[in-house]
């Protein structure tokens, strides 16, 4: 977590390290972790370098306007209250290979990323930076996903901490740990080969489940193809973006308006035994290519590093 300092990767040196401590409240699940992880190799290994690459860097682009919360302005200043974002790693390396392979320059090109996986953010990029994303101060914010409920209002949180006994922490926890698609299907199961069998069979819950989380999807996308005055790539990653044939019709199936047309057969294939790739499943006619795309954070954070200390 980079908060607003960290718009690239760095050499972590005792300035670094005292922005990480002093960044745990911000993430406080991931944070300490990381930051052992490199005291860990700074022990292992002292005469070696250590970079760090942040995982909020890329939605560092966004204007005010789509990062600030409307709430008091001395709160952003004074506890740095705002949307942050997180996958990073993964929607810049998803938008760099998308204009590949479209062979054309990412900065000519309006993408909308979606990464599906058990947690799950929505990015829309214009000319190669992110101008909006779904997940916000922490990874709560926006869809619905494997565990965590995605955006609700607020009061509603109140009012459950009353009727459950418990207090703001142990809610926080809960709509991070037992709710979204898990909660939905009654606590049956937040992984989408478990739902969708269920699904088919015409279970209620799982049925629920899944099509709640499709459409939250589904009004992400259409609202980011109105921030960025239309849409050039819908792309599909993330486990489930790149293996749930349902997922993917649910959101771009019924899109014409917006001149996306899926192509029902192609979409079919990308579920499994295919090799790991960029593939499109948008029929002849779509003016929007839609795609599966396998992401690869590992590299991408490699390809940081590399950029970052090749010059050393």
């Amino acid at each position: 977590h980079g908060a607003e300092k960290y718009k690239t990767a760095v050499l972590v040196d005792d300035e670094v390290m005292a922005d990480l401590n002093e960044n745990i409240p911000l993430g406080p699940l991931h944070m300490p972790a990381n930051i052992l992880g490199i005291k860990a190799c700074q022990e292992v290994m002292p005469n070696t370098k250590n970079v760090a690459v942040f995982d909020t860097a890329f939605h560092q682009s966004m204007p005010d306007y789509a990062y600030m919360y409307a709430v008091p302005y001395k709160w952003y200043e004074e506890y740095r209250v705002r949307k942050y974002g997180f996958h990073g790693t993964s929607h810049e390396y998803i938008a760099n290979e998308i204009a590949k392979v479209m062979g054309k320059d990412v900065k000519d090109l309006k993408i909308i990323s979606c990464h599906l996986g058990n947690g799950a953010s929505i990015c829309a990029v214009k000319n190669g930076k992110c101008v909006d994303t779904t997940m916000g101060f922490t990874p709560l914010e926006g869809v619905i996903m494997g565990t965590r409920s995605g955006d609700i209002d607020a009061g509603a949180v109140e009012y459950l901490g009353k009727k459950l006994g418990k207090d703001m922490g142990e809610m926080v926890t809960y709509l991070n740990k037992k709710c979204g698609m898990y909660g939905l299907s009654g606590d049956f199961s937040s992984d989408m080969r478990d739902l969708e069998p269920k699904m088919k069979a015409g279970d209620e819950k799982a049925t629920i489940a899944i099509t709640a989380a499709g459409y939250r999807i589904k009004k992400y996308v259409g609202s980011f193809a109105a921030a960025l005055n239309g849409v050039d790539a819908i792309v599909f990653t993330g486990g489930i973006g790149e293996h749930s044939d349902v997922m993917r019709n649910l959101v771009a199936g019924d899109m014409q308006y917006l001149g996306v047309e899926l192509d029902p057969e192609l979409n079919k294939k990308f579920v499994s035994g295919y090799e790991p790739g960029i593939y499109e499943i948008q029929s002849a006619s779509s003016r929007v290519k839609v795609l599966v795309a396998t992401t690869n954070e590992e590299l991408s954070i490699a390809r940081e590093t590399k950029a970052l200390v090749e010059n050393l």
